[in-house]
């Protein structure tokens, strides 16, 4: 959608006709959001303003088949390195040679990603924050082998599609989530030990350090079995680092499917 918006070709791909088409129908209403309050006062311009995204997307089951004319893939599947992986090396071998290849990964290390490909100088990480069309930040990785040239051209990128880039080296979490999710387990570790109850951990982080969510409120709605799959990936590679330990709690309200505001209840109930 901030692709289309700001002039640029894109074509969205995923797995099925069915999938592409409720796409659609977000992105539609996501732009009349957006005009609305963008030319609240002129919604002719508004409605010209949503056609021309629109013109600007195409849509298509076979990636394969549509990456010999791109100069970018960012790539957004489902964060299992392994699955990613296989996209990538299959990509690679139909992409031109200047094409760069980019993972929306939050957690996943992008070297791993790079070394599925033959363009290990052409391959970053380009993170952004959702909801997208709202949250202004990208996370520009870098990994030991993204030329000069590709980090420069991921920067202008995001700033073209009207972001703002902070950039970070290919490090677990990236800034915000290396920050985030040990403050998220810490709260859980603080009322596993009975020291205080979540509510009065959410009302304390967000009147005494101005977060706009509690962590509690914040686990529930990022996914409770998200949270949990980055933890223990890092925990996989750190073993030894406390900040990465394991929950018992977190880990039981998964096994219970309570994965937060999706399934109805997490660490709150949702009506």
């Amino acid at each position: 959608q901030v692709a289309a918006a700001s002039g640029h070709t894109v074509v969205l791909v995923d797995q099925s006709e069915e999938i592409l088409k409720k796409s659609t129908k977000g992105i539609e209403e996501s732009l009349k959001r957006v005009t609305k309050k963008k030319f609240a006062d002129k919604p002719e311009a508004g409605v010209q303003f949503i056609e021309k995204t629109l013109k600007n997307l195409t849509t298509s089951t076979d990636a394969a088949s549509v990456v010999h004319s791109t100069d970018l893939v960012i790539e957004a599947i489902v964060e299992n390195l392994d699955v990613k992986n296989e996209l990538f090396k299959r990509l690679d071998k139909f992409a031109p040679e200047h094409t760069i290849f980019a993972s929306n990964t939050s957690s996943l290390p992008i070297t791993q990603m790079a070394n599925a490909t033959t363009r290990q100088d052409r391959f970053g990480g380009l993170h952004f924050f959702n909801p997208v069309p709202m949250m202004k930040l990208v996370e520009v990785i870098k990994t030991p082998m993204t030329s000069q040239k590709t980090f420069e051209s991921l920067v202008d990128f995001s700033k073209a599609v009207g972001k703002s880039p902070v950039s970070c080296k290919d490090t677990p979490g990236f800034i915000v989530n290396r920050l985030l999710v040990p403050y998220m387990m810490e709260a859980v570790r603080l009322f596993e030990r009975g020291d205080a109850s979540k509510e009065d951990i959410d009302v304390a982080m967000k009147l005494g350090a101005g977060y706009p969510m509690g962590p509690f409120e914040l686990l529930d709605y990022v996914g409770l079995d998200t949270s949990k799959y980055i933890i223990d990936g890092w925990h996989s590679l750190e073993p030894n680092n406390p900040l990465f330990a394991p929950s018992p709690l977190l880990n039981k309200l998964v096994e219970e499917k309570k994965l937060g505001k999706k399934t109805g209840e997490g660490f709150y109930k949702y009506k």
